[in-house]
């Protein structure tokens, strides 16, 4: 990202600070006037600005949906049988839930994902506790006890539009949150909702 922002600053730096120059340096040099200098500097940020846009874009359409579960668990993918993985295709296969409600980031909405519980128990689980790691290296832990008693979900679309990693995605944990007012409130409510979900640990 440095590297092309660079390339394009110098290229446009080279056309402002070298107009009228000959090969030979600085000698013939032309005075640019401000008005165009300033013209040219509006330009060379629009670039940049369409460059890092493109850039992030492109990024957040490449973080794959994809989940990984470890720990206590006896089903595995893997030939070291440590690992069971969910590919986007098995993801969306699963059945589909859908919970209506607010959180803390985003007004009353339909989220749409197979229930945590299916999860578990598509790889055996048997542990207690359920600790969920993200792509932004954020950490939570659950107990096993909330997949059945919130029917939790976990979500790859937000009112019919699959949520990216800019929004949530690709994967978001939610609680009806809504339908529980008075236990699902406060703090310790907004720390369930865990977003941008990479991999889980059993335990």
């Amino acid at each position: 990202m440095r590297e092309q922002e660079g390339k394009w600053c110098g290229v446009l730096r080279g056309s402002v600070g070298n107009a009228g120059c000959n090969a030979e340096g600085n000698a013939g040099c032309k005075t640019v006037p401000h008005s165009r200098r300033r013209g040219f500097d509006a330009i060379r940020h629009k670039l940049i600005f369409a460059i890092l846009g493109c850039c992030m874009a492109a990024a957040a359409h490449a973080t794959p949906m994809a989940l990984d579960v470890t720990g206590k668990i006896s089903n595995t993918t893997d030939s070291a049988h440590r690992v069971f993985h969910f590919s986007e295709a098995q993801i969306l296969a699963m059945p589909a839930h859908s919970i209506s409600t607010s959180t803390s980031w985003t007004p009353k909405s339909t989220f749409t994902g197979p229930l945590l519980a299916d999860i578990l128990k598509e790889v055996g689980a048997y542990g207690e506790r359920i600790e969920v790691h993200t792509y932004d290296d954020y950490t939570y832990t659950l107990p096993v006890s909330d997949t059945d008693r919130y029917g939790v979900i976990v979500a790859y679309s937000m009112n019919g539009k699959r949520l990216r990693i800019s929004d949530f995605g690709p994967l978001f944990l939610i609680y009806p949150r809504d339908a529980y007012p008075a236990e699902l409130t406060g703090a310790a409510t907004d720390a369930k909702f865990v977003w941008q979900i990479k991999a889980l640990i059993i335990k």
